[in-house]
């Protein structure tokens, strides 16, 4: 949620208003929105607007669980079935902001592959559609395959039985990614999907992570106080992603693991849970060998049957980005040039103004004028 979050507010620093659906709880989950004032032309001030909607229960959704970080990963059924209900009052919401017409009258709606049903229920209402595919890694899992394996994985990652129901309502795709940096890959998803394909960038936040605004308000914790006594390029970073569920057994592997390497790190940790073993680290690989390929990291051995690892994996590949000295150079080296096109932020702000201007050129040919003030994401 958080990079649609980041994208809404790049469209409301533009000018634009934007409802953001979801979920009451969800929302609540968000960090505060940021105050956006006029940005000149035709729009005025942009803002961004939490619409809610109540999910329903559901026989065999936990208490409470709005998202796939409340659930399982085997348990995921449920999820999606509460999450089909809110279709009626998603149309419902776009038919009262469709009938006040003017300025409330969506001219886009933005949605992922979890809400299938999104793009149908714009087309009802007269409102082109566009889907936000949800990681970078999708396109990046492309990059240096061959033709009949890039189709494959293409296959499984854009044809989702959650998203197939929206190939012919959508009008584009969009993809959190950074063309300048792997352009054949990109190339060659946009070619395989069948359908327009534009990259967004890849929405950082702010450089110092919201830092300033935080030790403005004393709220500087004990984790950064900790890092700023650490000596330069000393610390490994360790993080698996929210959506990645870990066996009680992994996690002490990966403990142990960062213990054997001698190093120190900082580990962001959710408590794990119990899951099935298909479900470990699953869709992790293939972005580790694209990372690995570009010789930016070190892919930790594991078992390919579960995806499970051990400590001395985790120690070996974390000694070999941190300690040795021949193969560190060549990681620093190229994690720089990342860096380089992470921190542009001309470049990544020009991704969110072509992104604009393809809605905007999309839209004088759909029978409406150009200058989009109201993009709705779900």
């Amino acid at each position: 949620m958080l990079p649609y979050l980041e994208l809404a507010e790049r469209l409301a620093s533009r000018g634009h208003r934007v409802s953001y659906v979801s979920t009451a709880r969800n929302l609540a989950r968000l960090p505060p929105l940021r105050r956006h004032g006029a940005a000149g032309g035709d729009h005025g001030g942009g803002a961004v607007d939490l619409v809610p909607l109540k999910l329903p229960r559901v026989d065999g959704l936990p208490e409470g669980a709005e998202s796939t970080n409340d659930v399982p990963g085997d348990k995921l059924e449920p999820l999606w079935k509460a999450f089909d209900t809110l279709a009626a009052p998603l149309a419902d919401y776009l038919a009262a902001a469709c009938a006040a017409g003017g300025n409330s009258k969506p001219d886009w709606v933005l949605t992922d592959t979890f809400h299938h049903w999104a793009p149908l229920i714009a087309g009802e209402h007269g409102v082109p559609s566009a889907m936000l595919l949800p990681t970078a890694a999708m396109i990046a899992s492309l990059a240096g395959a061959g033709r009949d394996h890039a189709e494959l994985v293409a296959a499984s990652v854009f044809e989702h039985p959650r998203s197939r129901a929206t190939d012919g309502d959508t009008a584009l795709r969009v993809a959190r990614e950074c063309a300048a940096w792997e352009l054949d890959a990109f190339s060659l998803a946009a070619a395989l999907i069948g359908k327009p394909l534009v990259p967004l960038g890849l929405l950082p936040p702010s450089p110092d992570g919201g830092r300033a605004a935080a030790a403005a308000h004393g709220d500087d914790d004990d984790a950064v106080r900790w890092l700023d006594l650490q000596p330069p390029k000393s610390v490994v970073y360790v993080a698996l992603g929210s959506e990645v569920p870990l066996r009680v057994e992994l996690v002490h592997e990966l403990a142990l693991g960062l213990e054997l390497a001698r190093t120190r790190f900082l580990w962001a940790l959710r408590k794990p849970r119990d899951v099935a073993d298909a479900d470990v680290l699953h869709g992790l690989g293939r972005n580790a060998r694209f990372m690995e390929g570009r010789k930016v990291g070190l892919m930790v051995a594991r078992n390919e049957d579960d995806g499970s690892f051990d400590c001395r994996g985790i120690a070996s590949a974390v000694r070999g980005v941190m300690v040795e000295e021949g193969s560190r150079k060549i990681f620093v080296e190229n994690a720089k040039k990342v860096q380089q096109i992470v921190a542009d932020k001309e470049l990544q702000e020009r991704y969110v103004d072509e992104f604009v201007q393809r809605l905007r050129s999309y839209m004088s040919g759909y029978g409406k004028p150009s200058g989009a003030n109201d993009p709705t994401t779900s």
